[in-house]
């Protein structure tokens, strides 16, 4: 079928409803902001710009900006800016010149604040409103930039890139159908743009939708077959459905693309879960480091000046710093490793882990001889930085790895996975006061269920069922159901009540958010602990207990939500749900 007999045809769509069907006949953009602010249309409108300054003296000055701008010159670009703002520092194209000039080297602190005072001055100059937009939504300011992109359309409504970008903001806020009508009048003035029908693509994966996603990207890669961002979505899309050996033909060919440095590294990890899905773990693993790049943006940077381990560094007899990594249910994950890795130290080896505090009491039960302690991690300009000054003197420290990297040791193929019931020990006393408790609940198996994660954003939302999913769970005939919920669950377990006369039971004195030594005693006292892959049910498998995980729907004509019963096969590690990136 195709793009356009797909949009008419999608009107059914429980999902996307008559939104799709007015969508009708146009194309769609990628899943990022689209614009560059050193384009050479870019580069030409600026140009044009500094023919209409006043300022004779400063106009050679930005002149020769823009020409390193490009030449792809940013700290020349950067150079003569500031030489003319020497000589006027309210002269709005100088600051203009500077806020793409520090993007381009990848201050983008800097680059907003240039951006801003360059709208403050030139606010006649909207363009730069689309820049700060675009810039603002790179930096995960998603609410900052619609506003930018929604004054740079009050402007110039016909304007498809800023349309685009707007309906972006507006999709990555769940607000589907608005992202729909953004794009309406762009697809309707440019039903040849490959990009917009590669955004539209985008609305419907991260709704879930990829089979009906597929002709959307198709299209734009009809249109333009070098599009990279619309074959890196057809890649991941293809992956979700099942196809690892397709998505990477993909994906390894908009990788020969040109990109920037950090599409360039999304699209690396991306890569890696492909090659992961299809059994190449070794090379997988090896393509997981990507995610430690300076070029990627949701990356850690970790602050610890001492030898970083490789695979081919002997740890006997070594003191080896592990750090956690990623979110608390991801440093429980990959811990699977841990006991290959003490086994690997032996008798003359020490192990020092640095994990999130909420872990600590768990894990030094479970690894005894570890020394483990917390790790601290801030924000420093949008960056996630971590270090360990739990330490103290780093000079006891042989070498360092980040927990995930041990895998390219440790796990090169599935028979790497050792068949162990658990890797963690809850308390045993806390097991047994929580069998005591949960005997004075109803009479029936006790089921603890958890249903939603505190991140919800963007796509990683497809990945947790709505609570009205829950209805043919919940009751069902003789099951006594424990709420494990952490966060706020009062709406849920009152609607429960109300519309399906369910009591969840609510297990008193226990904050199922911080006191993860006690959640995972009363997982193991439970009967069943039924939940999506999180920080919970991560840690009541890795305790042995018994664990059904919901997975969202294998591709097929049914969309119900699929239980696993079972621990996780063989202290499985695997990277992290949610798809690493999309434009």
């Amino acid at each position: 079928m195709s793009a356009r007999s797909q949009l008419r045809a999608s009107a059914s769509s429980p999902i996307l409803g008559a939104e799709i069907s007015a969508a009708a006949a146009r194309p769609m953009a990628a899943s990022g902001v689209a614009g560059n602010a050193g384009s050479p249309e870019a580069m030409r409108r600026l140009s044009d710009a500094l023919s209409n300054l006043k300022q004779l003296n400063i106009e050679p000055m930005l002149k020769k900006s823009v020409a390193a701008l490009r030449a792809e010159d940013a700290k020349l670009a950067g150079d003569w800016a500031l030489k003319a703002l020497g000589v006027d520092e309210r002269c709005g194209m100088a600051w203009y010149c500077l806020a793409i000039a520090r993007e381009k080297a990848g201050d983008f602190k800097s680059s907003i604040q240039c951006y801003e005072s360059a709208l403050a001055l030139s606010p006649d100059h909207v363009e730069i409103a689309n820049n700060l937009g675009r810039l603002a939504y790179r930096m995960g300011m998603r609410d900052i930039a619609e506003k930018f992109f929604l004054h740079y359309l009050d402007r110039y409504p016909g304007a498809y890139e800023a349309s685009n970008n707007l309906a972006c903001c507006q999709r990555d806020g769940h607000r589907y159908g608005e992202a729909i009508e953004s794009l309406r009048p762009a697809i309707q003035a440019n039903p040849e743009n490959p990009m917009l029908w590669n955004t539209l693509g985008t609305i419907l994966t991260d709704q879930g939708e990829f089979e009906q996603a597929m002709p959307f990207f198709d299209e734009a890669l009809r249109l333009d077959d070098g599009f990279v961002k619309a074959r890196y979505n057809r890649s991941t899309a293809k992956l979700q459905l099942g196809l690892p050996d397709e998505a990477l033909v993909d994906c390894d060919t908009a990788l020969k693309g040109h990109m920037a440095e950090h599409e360039r590294t999304m699209m690396q990890l991306a890569r890696s879960t492909m090659l992961i899905a299809r059994g190449d773990l070794a090379e997988g693993w090896t393509e997981y480091e990507a995610r430690l790049s300076h070029h990627y943006p949701q990356g850690t940077i970790f602050l610890i000046d001492r030898l970083r381990w490789t695979p081919d560094d002997d740890i006997a007899g070594k003191t080896l710093l592990v750090s956690g990594e990623q979110g608390l249910g991801d440093e429980v994950l990959f811990a699977n490793v841990l006991p290959d890795v003490i086994e690997a130290l032996g008798p003359d080896g020490k192990l020092v882990l640095a994990l999130e505090k909420r872990l600590i009491p768990l894990f030094q039960r479970s690894f005894p001889t570890a020394e483990v302690g917390p790790h601290a991690t801030y924000d420093v300009d949008g960056q996630t930085v971590r270090q360990t000054p739990f330490v103290g003197d780093m000079e006891r420290i042989d070498m360092w790895a980040p927990i995930a990297s041990l895998l390219r040791t440790f796990r090169t193929e599935v028979d790497a996975f050792p068949p162990r019931p658990a890797f963690l020990t809850a308390d045993p006393e806390r097991v047994a006061y929580w069998k005591d408790v949960l005997a004075t609940a109803p009479a029936g198996p006790k089921v603890g269920i958890l249903w939603k994660s505190l991140k919800l954003d963007g796509a990683r939302l497809r990945y947790f069922s709505p609570f009205d999913a829950w209805r043919s769970v919940l009751t069902t005939p003789g099951a006594v159901f424990v709420n494990l919920q952490y966060g706020d669950s009062d709406a849920e377990m009152a609607e429960a009540k109300a519309r399906l006369g369910v009591e969840l039971w609510r297990p008193p004195g226990i904050d199922l958010k911080n006191d993860l030594d006690d959640v995972a005693a009363l997982s193991c006292a439970l009967d069943l602990v039924l939940g999506p892959a999180n920080a919970t049910t991560n840690i009541a498998a890795a305790c042995g207990a018994n664990v059904w995980l919901i997975s969202t729907p294998a591709p097929g004509p049914s969309s119900a939500p699929t239980a696993t019963p079972g621990t996780p096969p063989r202290g499985c590690s695997t990277p992290r749900p949610a798809s690493p990136g999309r434009w």
